[in-house]
């Protein structure tokens, strides 16, 4: 999460606007922020009530073992007509690549 919001202003650069969502509650980002991460200046919402239903449109809940009720971690990129045109899911311990991200929505900007 602190990479993606130290890169917000490149993001926002491609029109493009960063936020998560994970299936925690409101408290438990607040406490992730004020003991781990640091503050962030993105959108971080939450899946919570009803319990996943975000994760589970997109299809990135976990349904079985291990850890059964939390959403697989993915990045997603949903264009303005609201067309998923990139979607990667990431092993747990692996990160979003900033680079990736960007590159996948610079082919969506129009060439000049």
């Amino acid at each position: 999460m602190p990479a993606l919001d130290s890169d917000r202003e490149k993001f926002a650069a491609l029109d493009a606007q960063v936020l998560d969502i994970s299936v925690d509650s409101i408290y438990s980002h607040k406490a992730w922020q004020k003991f781990e991460i640091g503050e962030i200046h993105i959108p971080m919402c939450s899946d919570f009530y009803p319990h996943g239903a975000v994760t589970q449109a997109f299809g990135i809940m976990r349904e079985g073992p291990p850890l059964a009720g939390i959403s697989e971690r993915a990045a997603f990129i949903v264009d303005k007509g609201g067309k998923i045109v990139f979607a990667r899911v990431y092993p747990l311990d692996q990160t979003p690549k900033n680079d990736e991200l960007l590159e996948a929505l610079q082919k969506l900007s129009p060439q000049d």
